[in-house]
């Protein structure tokens, strides 16, 4: 797997998260992760892609599309959230976040309908101080970076940085086209489409907030 790294942040033990977005078309190793859940959209896919559902720590939603009989091993593992004020995705990163997990690594977060993809940047945004968030799908590897961040193996890879809503100062090492103290604005200019010219891309701003996208 690519070598992602946030300067300044300490990684602790990692957690597997699956959402009901698209179904990732190969599943990861669960080997390494500290604690392993999906929301119950998500369970369905998984447990049709053959998932060993008995290594998933807990499944949260409010179960309306479940059908609580072949799946009654696991009721011990379901997780009750009815709250119609927030996402099945928000709602499992508050449990994650009681549990005190930190990095986190999601897999079914985009696909589908735009609106649930951009739903869950908002959600992982929410919670970027707080949890270091990866996201994974068929096409890219994405997160909110930190002021400095540093991408390594990433040599020949396209490079998206996306302001979300802006970001000041950018600076680059390591891309084909970089960028020099310049300003990312959501409305006006933002950095898409670029290429890794080396195995290590240095990425940097003084302010706002940016998400990095590692194509694959």
């Amino acid at each position: 797997m690519m070598n992602l790294k946030n300067i300044g942040i300490q990684m602790t033990d990692k957690v597997l998260l699956f959402i009901n977005g698209v179904p990732p078309s190969n599943l990861p190793e669960t080997e390494g992760y500290s604690l392993i859940a999906c929301t119950d959209g998500a369970f369905h896919y998984l447990k049709e892609k053959n998932f060993p559902l008995d290594q998933l720590d807990f499944i949260s939603g409010d179960f309306d599309s479940h059908s609580g009989q072949d799946d009654s091993v696991y009721e011990e593992k379901f997780i009750y959230t009815p709250d119609q004020d927030k996402t099945d995705f928000q709602k499992a990163l508050e449990i994650i976040e009681s549990r005190g997990g930190k990095e986190i690594e999601i897999y079914g977060a985009s696909g589908g309908e735009m609106d649930h993809f951009l739903g869950n940047l908002t959600v992982a945004f929410q919670f970027k101080e707080k949890m270091d968030i990866t996201f994974y799908d068929e096409s890219s590897t994405y997160f909110f970076a930190k002021k400095k961040a540093t991408l390594n193996e990433v040599h020949g890879k396209t490079i998206s940085l996306y302001p979300f809503p802006a970001a000041i100062a950018v600076m680059t090492k390591g891309l084909k086209w970089p960028l020099n103290q310049e300003t990312l604005d959501l409305t006006k200019r933002i950095g898409t489409r670029n290429v890794a010219d080396s195995e290590t891309v240095e990425i940097s701003y003084t302010s706002g907030d940016l998400i990095i996208f590692v194509g694959k």
